[in-house]
């Protein structure tokens, strides 16, 4: 029986200081009462890989370096399904992507956020686009150095892995163009060099714990010598929306030949870029839906 049914949250904020403390820039170990949850179960979890669209799904052989080049990734010949069924000897690392799309995940995924709204909403404004993946891996595996636009907790369902995540402001690890890049569609993978590794914490995770991973912060994971399940639980913010916009009028400046200054180096610069980006979209938008209804009007 899961915690939810005894009337307790499956995330406890009462149980997470750390987190409570963290969020929103700190990494943090999270508790959590997930791992015995029957929407994690193997069967379960192959059904719901069956069902989703090609677009949710994500795999691919799992014994790869950190530094992994994203062009040379190398695919099982295997259904989402098979790579469930068979993750204990296939050699595989799968996520199944926006699961909330199934209404039973989407509502784990409503009561863990909802468990964390009040420290959410007042430290980053209310939660949006909120998206649940689940990563099924097999022993060893590796998911290479990268980053990701959201807000993330990564909960630990089976199995034991270890994350290692890096400073996310640290323009030597994350150099400001690849920041750029990263927000014009560059892969999520990032060059990993052994001396970013003197800043990493790293995080070992088992069933009930779970790591707070803010926006952008680099990372990878190494899985442990068992097959490996885990519930990730993301969502946009205000800030990370903010952090977004940043990046992309960086870019502007930059093609008119400018030198900006670095996310965070003046928080009033920052704050002036966020309202510029955010009134040119809002006017480009109102010209565009004026555009359209007149494109209707002279069309009768």
């Amino acid at each position: 029986m899961s915690a939810s049914h005894l009337g307790q949250p499956m995330i406890d904020l009462g149980r997470n200081a750390d987190f409570i403390a963290a969020y929103p820039n700190q990494p943090c170990l999270v508790l959590h009462d997930l791992q015995h949850h029957p929407l994690f179960q193997p069967a379960a979890l192959a059904d719901l890989a069956d069902r989703l669209p090609a677009s949710h799904i994500e795999h691919a052989l799992g014994k790869v370096p950190v530094n992994q080049d994203p062009a040379n990734t190398r695919i099982a010949p295997l259904s989402p399904g098979e790579v469930v069924r068979g993750i204990a000897d296939n050699g595989c690392w799968m996520v199944m992507k926006k699961v909330e799309h199934d209404p039973a995940y989407a509502a784990l995924l409503d009561e863990c956020l909802g468990a964390l709204a009040p420290i959410i909403g007042a430290r980053t404004g209310e939660h949006r686009r909120a998206e649940a993946f689940i990563f099924v891996s097999a022993p060893d595996s590796v998911t290479p150095f990268h980053m990701d636009p959201e807000h993330n907790i990564l909960l630990q369902i089976a199995g034991a892995k270890t994350m290692h995540v890096y400073p996310q402001t640290d323009l030597s690890i994350v150099p400001q163009l690849a920041h750029e890049a990263f927000h014009r569609g560059a892969h999520r993978n990032l060059p990993h060099r052994p001396e970013f590794d003197a800043q990493a914490q790293a995080f070992v995770l088992i069933p009930g714990k779970a790591v707070h991973v803010p926006v952008k912060a680099p990372h990878w994971v190494h899985n442990g010598p068992v097959p490996s399940i885990s519930f990730s639980i993301t969502w946009r913010s205000d800030a990370s929306d903010a952090e977004a916009r940043l990046h992309r009028v960086n870019h502007r400046l930059r093609k008119l030949g400018l030198t900006p200054a670095a996310v965070g180096a003046s928080p009033g610069m920052d704050a002036a870029k966020v309202r510029l980006h955010r009134n040119v979209k809002n006017a480009t938008g109102a010209v565009r839906r004026l555009l359209g209804k007149e494109r209707e009007r002279t069309a009768y």
